[in-house]
């Protein structure tokens, strides 16, 4: 059945139960200008601590690599042989080997290639030089049950490396003694107090049942490498930096799955990854940066906390209700768990990779900033899809929110480019609403700082809350969003608390219609908004035509409605439309 609206603006008086016409008057500039504008587009570029930089020339810029961080043959290089035998073992060459029972100590720089395995042991490099200890793992099985089986307590640089075709096992004990008690250190089935790389296109499998997998105190980088981590903690960590440039990693960690930890250096303490294929299932977060993390590309499969729950209700969230802060002081610190995907500090920044992220809390979090200039990422979470305390900024990208609470939040959204289809147990896009699980209470920040804005891009939203819900204000100045729902009429789906302005780009908004807004009149471009007497069943098709027959607007709403607005820069004042609504078969 199909059911036709004519209408102008004119009979707009004599529908007022089913219809509202919100436009402003453009056919002379200073009618337009008449009102008073609260709502101010931003400079998108200023959300961003990168500014126009892009996220290349960031990594660039923070991450550098030197020749012996990549891998190279060393079969024609001068090497010592280390040949572990068990219980201890022997070295043929130049290098300053020290054999002491188990303990096998590298006393000089140089290239050590070591094969067989040591039993209860320990590798530890002490250089007394300032060259670079090179570890070529040529085929090796090293347990320790009390200590780091390779432990670097002094160099100024040491390289791993794993030579193709060569599986390496690292194992430690569930008990340590420690080296240093005071620091608690070694603490990691690997440790390094110094920079630490590994390379090469050989396997590494380390069973850190104490503490950590892999630990580097200073930088890490990984530029190759098959490695498969299970840690009772974190699997991978770097203080200063944790930088990857390839490889392919299986993580499962009963803590973080990678992570830097600096926070005392606003310089230091990022994670930046280039590329690589990585599966991780870590209890708490599952890739963490202290500070900054960027990502230009990458295969991610991340798991968190088991994943997000089968049904995500409104009103709470997985994490015993929404309002609990991740770190709270009383009279002692106390810091609850957090299971986020990808998890930064200061600024989170995704220029390319594809992303699977099933977490328990947010999948993507910052507490600064969240830039996405590309990338597909696809997200189940039992909180938010996208959360920054400061902005979210996408440029590019494409973003698949199945299962949130709310899909994107931020005290500002800016949504230049890229593709994003939210679905949200909650609001779908949510500006400075509500108490995030960082503990940042965003409703408390001025109203006037909070803004939405769509310029460019396509934005889907399928809420149970509000669809597209700004605190603050909303401009939007192109690009297309298409809303369904909510349902229920104590929200709407669109939902402003300042001012909405709209000067282009195409807005189909259906759903309740208890709390239903328009467009501010001061907006520029033309909007209907109809209010029907009974229901819409979901899949019910919305069809806007002009007096000639030209499509305005085609859209089958994802769930039933009784309201729905529509703005495009096809609308004419003054002019006769007909709305057509015909269930979609």
């Amino acid at each position: 059945m199909k059911r036709k609206y004519k209408f102008t603006k004119l009979i707009a008086p004599l529908l007022c139960t089913t219809l509202l016409f919100a436009c402003s008057n453009t056919e002379e500039e200073s009618t337009s200008n008449s009102g008073t504008s609260t709502a101010t587009e931003v400079n998108i570029e200023s959300l961003s601590t990168l500014g126009d930089s892009d996220i290349q020339s960031v990594v660039s810029g923070l991450v550098s690599y030197s020749d012996d961080d990549l891998y190279t043959d060393w079969e024609n290089e001068e090497v010592t042989s280390i040949q572990l035998n068990g219980s201890t073992a022997t070295y043929e060459g130049s290098g300053g080997v020290v054999v002491s029972g188990s303990t096998v100590t590298i006393k000089t720089g140089g290239v050590y290639v070591l094969s067989g395995t040591l039993a209860d042991g320990q590798i530890v490099v002490d250089a007394e030089d300032n060259n670079t200890v090179r570890l070529v793992l040529n085929g090796v099985d090293i347990t320790s049950s009390s200590s780091a089986p390779i432990y670097v307590n002094n160099a100024e640089k040491t390289v791993i490396s794993l030579p193709e075709g060569t599986e390496n096992t690292v194992t430690d004990g569930t008990q340590y003694v420690y080296d240093d008690v005071e620091a608690e250190e070694p603490n990691s089935a690997i440790f390094s107090k110094g920079n630490l790389t590994i390379n090469g296109e050989g396997k590494l499998v380390v069973e850190a049942n104490f503490n950590n997998g892999i630990t580097g105190k200073d930088d890490l980088k990984i530029t190759g490498g098959n490695i498969e981590i299970t840690a009772k903690d974190d699997a991978i960590v770097g203080r200063d930096l944790l930088a990857i440039k390839d490889g392919t990693f299986t993580i499962t960690a009963g803590g973080d799955g990678m992570k830097t930890t600096n926070d005392e250096d606003a310089e230091k303490g990022n994670l930046a990854i280039e590329g690589g294929t990585f599966n991780i299932t870590a209890e708490n977060d599952g890739i963490q940066a202290q500070t900054s993390l960027y990502t230009l590309g990458g295969d991610y499969n991340i798991t968190t906390g088991g994943g997000s729950p089968e049904t995500v209700a409104a009103n709470e969230n997985a994490m015993g209700g929404r309002g609990q802060s991740e770190s709270t002081t009383t009279t002692t610190s106390t810091e609850t768990s957090s299971s986020k995907g990808l998890k930064a500090t200061a600024e989170l920044a995704i220029a390319g990779g594809t992303f699977n992220i099933d977490s328990l809390d947010d999948a993507v979090h910052s507490n600064g900033n969240v830039l996405i200039e590309g990338g597909e990422l696809t997200i189940a979470t039992g909180d938010d899809g996208i959360h920054a305390d400061s902005s979210v900024l996408t440029k590019g990208g494409n973003i698949t929110v199945t299962k949130s609470y709310e899909g994107i939040e931020g005290g500002v959204i800016a949504i230049a480019d890229g593709t994003i289809d939210v679905t949200a147990s909650d609001d779908g896009l949510n500006v400075g609403g509500g108490v995030d699980g960082s503990g940042m209470d965003m409703e408390s920040s001025t109203s006037s700082d909070m803004l939405l804005q769509i310029s460019g891009g396509y934005v889907s939203v399928n809420a149970q809350g509000d669809g597209l819900d700004s605190n603050g204000n909303f401009v939007m100045t192109g690009g297309t969003a298409v809303v369904s729902g909510p349902t229920n009429n104590g929200n709407g789906s669109l939902d402003y608390n300042g001012t909405f302005e709209i000067s282009g780009g195409l807005l189909i908004a259906a759903g309740s219609s208890g709390m239903v807004q328009a467009s501010s009149d001061t907006s520029e471009q033309n909007g209907i908004l109809m209010t029907y007497p009974a229901t819409q069943s979901a899949g019910t098709l919305i069809h806007l035509e002009d007096s000639e027959g030209n499509t305005i607007a085609t859209y089958a709403p994802e769930k039933e409605y009784s309201s729905v607005y529509i703005s495009s820069p096809d609308l004419v004042k003054d002019s006769s439309y007909t709305l057509i609504d015909s269930r979609n078969n």
